[in-house]
């Protein structure tokens, strides 16, 4: 009896050490994930301002526009892994 009971106790540390570590990971890819998007919209948002000579109102929107999608995904991301757990 007590060796079966060690043996749950064991199976959940493991599990939640898992756990853990997937949490860690899903957020170091959404954090690369929100630089990359973040990047390539400015980017694309300087283009779009030399093209039609708009000073910085593309490059600042695009870029809040990356970031603000980006953390909408995080958090439903976030929601999911609560509502699974």
């Amino acid at each position: 009896m007590r060796k079966q009971i060690m043996s749950i106790i064991t199976r959940k540390r493991n599990h939640a050490n898992f756990n853990s570590f997937h949490v860690i990971i899903m957020l170091s890819a959404w954090g690369f994930a929100m630089g990359i998007a973040s990047l390539l919209f400015l980017w694309l948002g300087r283009l779009l301002d030399e093209m039609l000579g708009t000073a910085p109102l593309f490059m600042f929107s695009l870029c809040l526009l990356a970031v603000i999608g980006c953390f909408i995904e995080i958090y439903q991301e976030a929601s999911k892994m609560m509502k699974d757990a």
